[in-house]
């Protein structure tokens, strides 16, 4: 998992940085995707807009992976997971990155211990349907957008 976590922060810190660079030009994602669709960088592996992409799979991954959890209490870990990324990234992976994610989940810890890590505290599952529920217009919002400007198709490099 410290790849995922590298990449994820890796896209984090490139939108950040971008940011940072004029943040009253940059003050909306969407600025930022519009200002590399001008300058023809956004198909680029390192832009902006690569890196909100992958941030939004990978949070629909994370939204889908916690509907399965709430919803099917009595699933293991691995079929939430692997259901999950079929849902969302397997169509986005090739073949390198599909046997990766294969491995990962079996180093996925247990659903309990899982539940622990994360903090299950209270009604966690009750907060995983209420996130999904807010968080996932968001997601849609931004896969339109993304569509809109002909970038929300883009695979894997």
């Amino acid at each position: 998992m410290t790849v995922v976590k590298s990449d994820i922060g890796g896209n984090i810190s490139r939108l950040e940085s971008k940011y940072s660079s004029n943040p009253s030009r940059f003050n909306y994602l969407y600025s930022l995707v519009q200002a590399e669709v001008e300058t023809k960088t956004s198909k680029s592996s390192s832009s902006c807009t690569n890196g909100l992409l992958w941030l939004t799979r990978a949070m629909d991954f994370l939204v889908e992976l916690f509907r399965n959890l709430s919803q099917y209490q009595d699933q293991s870990m691995s079929h939430a997971c692997n259901d999950a990324y079929s849902k969302t990234l397997k169509k986005w992976h090739g073949w390198l990155a599909s046997s990766s994610f294969s491995v990962a989940i079996k180093l996925a810890p247990d659903r309990k211990k899982f539940m622990e890590v994360i903090g299950a505290e209270g009604d966690s599952y009750g907060d995983m349907e209420k996130f999904c529920t807010n968080f996932s217009p968001i997601l849609e919002q931004i896969h339109k957008f993304l569509a809109s400007v002909g970038l929300d198709n883009m695979k894997a490099s």
